[in-house]
């Protein structure tokens, strides 16, 4: 999702979330964020490091208001993005990638119902080890 996408679904959401005093955010970034490379494209990285900071801004925006903020940060989705270039050397280097890192839509779907069972105390912030979401950071609000 852009960076746009992010902040009309944040500005849905909230007001409710706030008003009701509960509530769970839960925004998809990259893996991309996590680790610049040019190969998988320097634009799409800095996109996704917006994503963690409109991410951790909300986080302190809401504090301690009942409503709680995640991001996850996954790695190759299975999708239709592999096929996505027309430049050859782009188009193997993303196949490459994909070969070996790719991850099943329904991983994301585990990893998103895990987050939201989660007691309301911890924060989490999830990332891609391989093939499969692994925390990488886990710490109480």
């Amino acid at each position: 999702m852009n960076i746009k996408g992010v902040l009309y679904g944040i500005a849905a959401v909230l007001p409710g979330t706030l008003k009701n005093k509960s509530g769970h955010i839960i925004n998809l970034s990259s893996a991309a964020e996590l680790r610049v490379s040019a190969s998988v494209g320097t634009v799409y990285s800095a996109t996704k490091f917006a994503v963690k900071a409109i991410s951790e801004g909300l986080r302190a925006a809401v504090g301690a208001s009942g409503v709680r903020v995640t991001t996850l940060y996954p790695g190759a989705l299975a999708s239709e993005l592999v096929n996505g270039s027309s430049d050859a050397e782009a188009s193997s280097a993303m196949k490459a990638f994909y070969e070996n890192y790719e991850i099943s839509a329904d991983s994301i779907a585990r990893a998103i119902a895990y987050a939201v069972e989660l007691p309301i105390e911890f924060q989490l912030k999830m990332g891609v080890k391989s093939r499969s979401c692994m925390p990488n950071d886990l710490s109480f609000r």
